[in-house]
């Protein structure tokens, strides 16, 4: 067997590499570099999966970042157990193959509870006082001690939030050193999400500049660290993000005809999925829309149709054609144009949003929120509020992190939709002469091509 390090630079396309000066610009172009055709939904869950099964949404069960679970009548977005997808993984393959094969999984998603064997993820510490804790995840658990006694507690609020920055990227790189020279696994995996959320604010690459060469040191110093070693990385990414103008408030939509229900509690308005007759999970540039009555729902896929920021409305059968046809996915799917994305917002009046929309709160959203990633400008003296209540909760004071704004225009980046330009394809990067550069690869072949890597 050969030691193999996959690299997932999250958002990485050829579209980001211009800058000659760039580490990452010139180490690519000394190897081949292959398109991945985008496959729907491109987003890091299902996009992650099928890398690591060789199989779609259809036979992996991810259909999404997250969706409605019908017997709960509950959206769950980001769950993490592995068990979830319903495929065998590339390290349950690869231990068929050789039993003493062994797989570091640093940060991709779906990472507890598998059967690989070193393992960390962000999870963080919810104390009953209220109180949000950075922390991780390890297999096995003392790793993580291990790891945060070198280089200090996971910066989890700079993994995901308006504080997002390479601190957090930094960390998972060094922890994948430090795991790879503690235990040598055959296989290593590494997530590094610092462009994802930097391409989702701006997209504007002389506002990035600075966000890739951050990147760009972290990587040299990776990249360095393993071909000393003798380990040339293959290098990944899940989708390229390209620029967007304006989001669909798909649930305002349902809601203006009369699909959504909604109930009031305190003054705010909670989404009732169960009783609502259509209603959206948003997820970037895709939406998959539950449908509760049936009867409707040739009705829904007619207005759905006549939205012109809207590109594709897939109901079941035309799902197979596109490897989403699972019981997990919405009675229709829809995608955006590549110029839009969707929010799942579904007041119609900011006065009646919930509380939870104006804090970062991945869990109780029904869909994915990238505002989470902007305070709002229209409040002064931000950093100044933040910290005051953040003292208040150390106090032991009840007070709510309500600093994200209600203003989705803010975001200028987005995935999920297949029809876009190839500058924004996502790149599988390696040094194997035997392969050929320029061509597009199928994303289910991902994990042959690193099981050929580590076998041949």
């Amino acid at each position: 067997m050969k030691q193999t390090v996959v690299i997932d630079i999250v958002g990485l396309s050829n579209s980001l590499l211009h800058d000659e000066s760039l580490f990452l610009t010139q180490w690519v172009k000394s190897k081949n570099s292959s398109k991945i055709k985008p496959m729907l939904p491109a987003v890091t869950c299902a996009v992650q999966s099928t890398y690591l099964t060789g199989k779609l949404p259809n036979e992996h069960g991810i259909v999404a970042n997250g969706w409605y679970f019908k017997d709960e009548c509950e959206v769950k977005l980001w769950r993490q157990s592995n068990h979830l997808v319903q495929a065998p993984k590339i390290w349950d393959i690869a231990k068929n193959k050789n039993p003493e094969f062994t797989c570091s999984n640093m940060f991709w998603w779906y990472n507890m509870y598998s059967n690989s064997d070193f393992n960390v993820t962000p999870r963080p510490q919810y104390w009953a006082d209220g109180q949000k804790k950075p922390d991780c995840y390890s297999k096995p658990s003392d790793l993580r001690d291990r790891l945060q006694n070198q280089l200090g507690t996971f910066p989890l609020f700079n993994f995901w939030g308006p504080n997002t920055s390479i601190k957090s990227t930094q960390w998972i790189a060094d922890a994948s050193k430090l795991v790879h020279d503690w235990h040598e696994p055959t296989l290593q995996l590494i997530y590094l999400p610092h462009l994802d959320y930097v391409l989702q604010k701006h997209n504007d690459p002389k506002i990035i500049s600075k966000d890739l060469q951050e990147l760009d040191t972290v990587f040299k110093d990776l990249i360095t660290f393993y071909e000393t070693k003798g380990i040339s990385p293959i290098i990944l990414s899940e989708y390229g993000i390209n620029p967007v103008k304006a989001p669909i408030h798909i649930n305002r939509i349902l809601r203006n005809h009369g699909y959504i229900k909604t109930r009031e509690e305190r003054g705010f308005e909670l989404l009732d999925m169960g009783i609502s007759d259509a209603f959206a999970m948003a997820d970037h540039q895709i939406a998959h829309i539950y449908i509760n009555n049936h009867d409707r729902i040739d009705e829904v896929k007619k207005i759905l149709k006549g939205c012109p920021e809207i590109d594709q409305v897939l109901d079941a059968t035309e799902q197979k054609e596109y490897n989403l046809n699972h019981e997990r996915s919405g009675d229709l799917v829809v995608t955006a144009k590549p110029a839009y994305w969707f929010t799942y917002y579904y007041w119609l009046d900011d006065n009646k949003a919930p509380d939870f929309a104006r804090m970062v709160d991945i869990h109780k959203k029904p869909g994915y929120d990238p505002v989470e990633l902007f305070t709002d400008p229209n409040k002064k003296f931000m950093m100044g509020r933040i910290g005051l209540k953040l003292l208040k909760k150390k106090l032991g004071f009840r007070t709510l992190l309500n600093v994200i704004p209600l203003n989705a225009d803010l975001v200028k980046g987005s995935h999920g939709s297949i029809n876009i330009d190839e500058s924004y394809y996502p790149l599988f990067i390696h040094k194997d002469v035997n392969k050929n550069s320029d061509e597009i690869i199928e994303p289910t072949e991902i994990c042959s091509r690193i099981l050929d890597h580590i076998f041949r």
